[in-house]
């Protein structure tokens, strides 16, 4: 068994609850034991592998609970492949991602999942699971919501904008959140009034306001405030928990965090993107606003404190990229003359533990909260701690090594994502990946990549571990 013990030495362990200088035996691909570095129990342990971790971080991988590989939109698909997407989630430190199956309008949301596993197994450099997408709320699907609680895709997005797609009116809510306040399951909720939405485009085009900066201006703030309002009263209607993904405005915040201060079981994420980018960006001339079409959408940079203070106190629990890439050239550019046809998506996988880091580096967020936010609180949300999300005995080896004084510059001429323009193109960021272990397996070593398509296997998760 010699062969599969792996010691990482003289690192600065850092997990959601603390901060401790330890050496981190693996074995088998599972975390055998923490001790103190340069006591005596540490000392005697052997291994074949030893890797160097001093100067650096030893962090859990990153849990991204909200990406879309392959996803079809708006007569298109997302740019990055199972195996494109994993493997650029395994450069940027990120060891699981939980990905969406879609339920098409007329089928079993079984048939969707199983396209989903068709399209994820034998691909995957990283670990990862599925919620389940319902589009179609009706009696037969109610009925196998539970049966894939069982099988452990255990959360269902619902959303409350893109009418004639995958919108689900108020009724339709009500019902599968009866159903998850039953079964254990998570209803997650896009929640943007789309009905609302798709007036205020329809008058926009009809002004000649075609430019993607109008994508922004139409998809108000007060109409992801009242959505989000909406679903949280749904919820309390149905004695349900709710997770509101992609909360991207204050007023939005707000809601949510009135709804927490009463005890409610309302959680919400928001990312990157709102945190970093702003309409400023979707003003960029020339098209390239495009590049940041994503909704919800980026929201006027006063947004991004509320956010931050969100994510501070609580009010904001997880941090997912919502990676969703379409290229700009052939993809975004579907959309010129009409910003309603732009796809929906940014590419973002690769970076958030990245950007986050860099929000420690500024001050916005302790090194402990890093963690949480991007590791533990998802891993717990989605029902896949401590197997996830923390350096702990019995934990899946899943570490990164993690540089915090190295520095770089974001640039599409040097990530792995499968899309052809970077969305933080130029940022400068202190801290960088060093090495990744998957299961105690080398993904990244040193900067090299050292992965295979087909490693990752498919995770079956518990029940919300927060209720």
């Amino acid at each position: 068994m010699s062969s599969t013990r792996t010691l990482i030495r003289g690192g600065l362990v850092v997990t959601a609850a603390e901060e401790t200088h330890a050496d981190v035996l693996v074995e088998d691909g599972r975390i055998a034991a923490l001790a103190a570095h340069g006591s005596s129990v540490a000392q005697g342990w052997t291994a074949d592998r030893v890797i160097d971790a001093s100067h650096k971080y030893v962090i859990p991988g990153g849990v991204d609970a909200h990406t879309h590989m392959e996803l079809p939109f708006g007569g298109t698909f997302a740019s990055d492949t199972f195996e494109t997407g994993t493997r650029a989630a395994a450069w940027g430190g990120t060891t699981t991602i939980v990905d969406f199956a879609v339920q098409s309008q007329g089928h079993s949301l079984r048939a969707g999942l199983d396209a989903w596993y068709k399209k994820a197994d034998g691909k995957c450099a990283v670990d990862y699971a599925f919620h389940m997408i319902v589009s179609d709320v009706n009696e037969r699907t109610l009925k196998e919501m539970d049966r894939l609680v069982e099988h452990g895709v255990t959360s269902f997005k619902l959303f409350m904008a893109y009418p004639g797609v995958f919108y689900s009116d108020d009724g339709q809510i009500l019902r599968a959140m009866q159903r998850a306040s039953d079964n254990g399951g998570l209803i997650m909720m896009h929640a943007e009034n789309g009905i609302a939405i798709d007036v205020l485009v329809e008058q926009a085009l009809a002004r000649g306001e075609t430019d993607p900066r109008h994508h922004g201006e139409v998809r108000k703030v007060l109409l992801e405030a009242e959505a989000t309002h909406r679903a949280i009263q749904l919820a309390r209607v149905a004695g349900a928990p709710l997770y509101v993904v992609h909360v991207s405005a204050q007023e939005a915040v707000e809601e949510l965090a009135a709804a927490r201060h009463k005890g409610l079981p309302v959680f919400g994420e928001t990312c990157p993107q709102y945190l970093f980018l702003s309409t400023d960006n979707l003003a960029e001339p020339a098209f390239e606003g495009a590049k940041y079409v994503c909704s919800t959408p980026l929201r006027p940079r006063e947004h991004q404190a509320a956010l931050w203070r969100g994510l501070r106190r609580d009010d904001l629990q997880v941090v997912s990229t919502d990676h969703c890439p379409f290229c700009f050239r052939g993809q975004k550019e579907l959309g010129r003359g009409d910003f309603s046809k732009i796809p929906n998506g940014l590419p973002g996988v690769e970076h958030r533990m990245d950007l986050l880091h860099q929000a420690v580096v500024d001050g916005h967020i302790s090194r402990r909260r890093w963690i949480e936010i991007a590791c533990a609180a998802p891993a717990r949300m989605f029902g896949l701690y401590p197997q996830k999300g923390t350096i702990a005995p019995g934990a899946d080896a899943d570490v990164v090594l993690y540089d915090p004084h190295a520095e770089q510059v974001i640039s599409a001429r040097t990530h792995h994502m499968n899309v052809d323009y970077s969305a933080y193109e130029g940022r400068r960021i202190t801290g960088r990946v060093d090495t990744v272990l998957s299961r105690g397996e080398l993904v990244v070593d040193r900067g090299e990549y050292t992965g295979r398509a087909g490693h990752g296997t498919f995770v079956p998760r518990s029940i919300c571990q927060y209720l």
